[in-house]
């Protein structure tokens, strides 16, 4: 069998160049992801005689291009009666495996290059669950912070008005993500009902009493800490259990790690948002964390008036390339804040005091120079696409539910979740054996997810 000596053999640096040039700077995390991927399944290119076959097949091209971007208008009405407008997008990446599945973003920060990353990596998080889904993201430059129920409720009907003529259960089925919960998954289900006078399972993330699945919520942060559990067991280390975590994030990832960290008998110590970290040594107070961001929606500097022996760390005082919650000494390491969030100095740091795992929350939190650093040391380093695919396995699930219109209960989610990323874990350590990187749960996870879909690509022909 004839062997590929490089990368060029597979024409990787070609179509990342290619792609380059075709599209603008917005693309640069896209790119980052790609290449990320792209190095990983050399290995696979290596060994495999059907995808040494890529120039004729152009897998990897088909892959990295989107079956399509949708671009639209989203035009509202605020409390002023002001006309508004917003810009709002769907990529619908690939769907080889069913349809596109993948959350709706509301943030400033949105943009067609952010969404193809997202994208991008949902189509290889949703292979790894092993369920029937493609990948795809959508969402907005639409900020929900400070905004009225009526202003935001105003924005997801106008929004939805756009989107439904592109979404359905067999075709593309949103979720929620960054600034799109429960409040707002409910107001565009109520519009896609108005619009189509149908009820049925176009959205997940819906709240319980219509149609959402018990325990979505916390099945992102759950299913980090029981990938790390499993991860820490395959690796032969010891486990969470009295040992310190650090966590980035006060999101709905990061709230229910910390949580199901607590439930394991670990000590998440930290907490971080936009502003500055919280460090907790006693261990952080969840009930007040939960108060503030999911009921008040204030910063955490908040936080020490209740418990004035913490310590509250502002941006201004972070280290310099770096962030204030990497440099407190842990076991472990949970970044869910957002991308490129565990900088080259953050790994050296986390490596200078003795963390023996990262587990990725967010999608795609560390830098490259940060994943190559850890990869080289000792500490084991599991991809948000392995250990964060909790989230759209449950709605997986919930997809599941709605079309048999039954309900199952939390304790049936939860085992089916714990069952779930088990099965993640050790698939892609196997897949790491197999291919001759032992131990890099990094390409193990590229390698697993890349093969399945382009499987499926291959068997349904062009």
């Amino acid at each position: 069998m004839k062997k590929l000596k490089s990368l060029k053999d597979i024409d990787a640096k070609a179509e990342i160049a290619k792609l380059k040039n075709e599209n603008c700077a917005e693309d640069d995390v896209f790119f980052q992801a790609m290449e990320e991927v792209l190095l990983s399944i050399l290995p696979l290119f290596k060994s495999d005689e059907v995808f040494q076959e890529n120039r004729k097949n152009s897998v990897i091209r088909r892959l990295i291009t989107p079956d399509r971007v949708i671009k639209f208008k989203v035009v509202w009405i605020d409390d002023n009666h002001d006309v508004q407008v917003n810009t709002g997008y769907r990529v619908q990446f690939n769907n080889a495996l069913g349809p596109y599945k993948g959350g709706l973003r509301f943030h400033p920060s949105v943009n067609e290059g952010i969404l193809k990353f997202l994208g991008f990596e949902q189509i290889l998080k949703n292979a790894l669950t092993g369920l029937p889904l493609g990948g795809g993201k959508g969402g907005a430059d639409f900020d929900p912070k400070g905004k009225s129920d009526f202003e935001i409720m105003k924005f997801c009907n106008a929004f939805m008005k756009e989107l439904y003529k592109h979404i359905g259960p067999r075709i593309d089925v949103p979720a929620g993500d960054i600034g799109v919960g429960g409040r707002e998954i409910g107001y565009l289900f109520g519009e896609y009902k108005r619009m189509t006078s149908a009820f049925e399972g176009v959205l997940t993330g819906k709240p319980a009493f219509f149609g959402g699945s018990l325990m979505r919520p916390e099945a992102t942060g759950y299913g980090v800490v029981y990938f790390t559990r499993k991860m820490l067991e395959l690796e032969g280390k010891e486990s969470l259990e009295g040992k310190i975590c650090t966590v980035s994030g006060a999101g709905n990832v990061a709230l229910h790690a910390i949580e199901k960290l607590q439930h394991l008998g670990a000590i998440p110590v930290t907490c971080t948002d936009s502003k500055g970290t919280i460090y907790d040594a006693r261990g952080v107070d969840l009930d007040l964390l939960k108060e503030l961001k999911l009921n008040q929606r204030v910063s955490l500097e908040t936080y020490i008036k209740s418990h004035p022996e913490a310590q509250y760390i502002p941006v201004s005082e972070y280290p310099e390339g770096g962030h204030a919650v990497w440099n407190i000494p842990c076991y472990a390491a949970f970044p869910c804040a957002t991308q490129n969030e565990l900088t080259a100095v953050d790994a050296n740091n986390l490596i200078k005091n003795g963390c023996e795992s990262v587990t990725e929350g967010a999608n795609m939190p560390s830098t490259t120079e940060a994943v190559h650093i850890m990869l080289k040391s000792d500490m084991c380093l599991a991809p948000a696409k392995a250990a964060n695919a909790g989230g759209v396995a449950v709605s997986g699930f919930e997809m599941s539910q709605n079309a048999a219109m039954i309900k199952w209960s939390f304790e049936e989610v939860d085992a089916r979740l714990l069952e779930t990323m088990n099965d993640i874990c050790e698939n892609v350590a196997s897949t790491a054996k197999e291919y001759g990187v032992a131990g890099n749960y990094v390409d193990g996870a590229n390698i697993a997810g890349f093969k399945r879909v382009a499987d499926a690509m291959l068997a349904e022909g062009v």
